[in-house]
């Protein structure tokens, strides 16, 4: 059996999630897949009923569980950490150690890219570290003001933390087209981005099959307008990497198809790329495609651990049913100019699955 849990959180996230678990349902059905379903309440919902938006119920869920499905997350509406307000994607990220953010942008069948040629890229992003305050310190914030007029930052790259996502970079290049980019700023960023520049080479050095560059981030993000389809494996660290993959995804076609997966050792997480959009929030309007092929995504990611083809099989047949379905212009939703409701468009998706 697969135990999923699943985190509707914020906004469009009760919605999205509802899509993409009857897409999975459908895929059990077909593939023989023998999963099964929990929910546990993260975010505002949370906030109101037991005062925390991120309870230890819910990470105790997590950990239990073999696959988590994070819903988007309002939290920037969420008050101070000390009253509540913690960010539970960031904390699932932490906690379980997920320290691989992949994030592919592929240009889907029929859905031109907003410029250029079609893309097929992966951005390989640091997730536990970097620049990113609320998982970069043992204890406490990596933002702070020693005075009412002063802010600082602190940035934390390891050579732990660099080396390992820098070895899921090239491993996946390996079962792509064998081309590895690693962007940085080492240029200004000296010994931080020095010393993941020295970790990129090391790995780079045992993997010759695999072809290697390096670009400064100010460039990276231009030459990705000038022809995103020249890259194929993007490693970076987390902030470089959290900009450049809703770049990429919003040039492969919209962000609001964009794919991501949370993944460590022991755990693995689905999660939408794009926010929780709260505008929109409950008028059946929002694009679950995101969400549909982050849980796919997923069950790659379970089935290569597990040598188990079934998961695989039906990861693959989610991709060609979100790929069917947007294909027809009157299958999209509302941001792709289409006439479907959330609902509607899962219901689609499911019904294009094929064993």
């Amino acid at each position: 059996m697969t135990h999923l849990v699943v985190m509707e959180g914020d906004g469009i996230g009760p919605e999205i999630c509802a899509a993409t678990v009857g897409v999975l349902r459908q895929a059990d059905r077909l593939f023989g897949l023998d999963l099964s379903f929990a929910s546990a309440s993260i975010g505002l919902a949370a906030l109101r009923a037991e005062r925390t938006t991120f309870p230890m119920s819910a990470f105790e869920a997590a950990q239990a569980a073999d696959g988590v499905i994070l819903g988007p997350v309002s939290h920037n509406d969420y008050p101070p950490a000390d009253r509540g307000g913690i960010n539970p994607s960031g904390a699932l990220r932490k906690r379980l150690d997920l320290f691989a953010n992949i994030r592919p942008a592929k240009t889907r069948a029929d859905f031109p890219a907003r410029c250029g040629k079609p893309v097929d890229l992966v951005v390989v992003r640091e997730n536990t570290e970097g620049f990113y305050a609320d998982r970069n310190m043992f204890q406490g914030s990596g933002e702070f003001m020693p005075t009412a007029d002063l802010a600082l930052a602190v940035r934390k790259v390891s050579r732990q933390g660099s080396m390992r996502i820098v070895e899921e970079a090239f491993r996946l290049a390996t079962r792509r087209r064998k081309l590895v980019t690693a962007v940085h700023k080492a240029n200004v960023l000296r010994v931080s981005d020095g010393l993941f520049l020295d970790c990129v080479r090391a790995v780079a050095a045992r993997f010759p099959q695999v072809e290697y560059e390096e670009r400064i981030i100010d460039a990276m993000a231009a030459l990705l307008v000038r022809d995103a389809s020249a890259f194929d494996v993007i490693c970076t660290t987390n902030m470089f990497g959290d900009i450049l993959s809703d770049e990429a995804a919003e040039i492969s076609g919209s962000i609001g198809l964009a794919e991501s997966i949370n993944s460590g050792t022991d755990h693995a997480m689905a999660q939408a790329q794009h926010g929780s959009a709260p505008d929109i929030a409950g008028q059946d309007r929002a694009n679950p495609s995101s969400l549909i092929g982050s849980a796919a995504m997923l069950l790659a990611w379970l089935g290569e651990r597990r040598d188990d083809e079934r998961l695989v099989k039906a990861s693959v047949g989610i991709e060609r049913a979100l790929d069917a379905v947007i294909a027809v212009p009157a299958w999209r939703t509302g941001d792709m100019g289409g006439p479907l409701g959330t609902k509607a468009f899962g219901e689609k998706v499911a019904g294009a699955l094929k064993a």
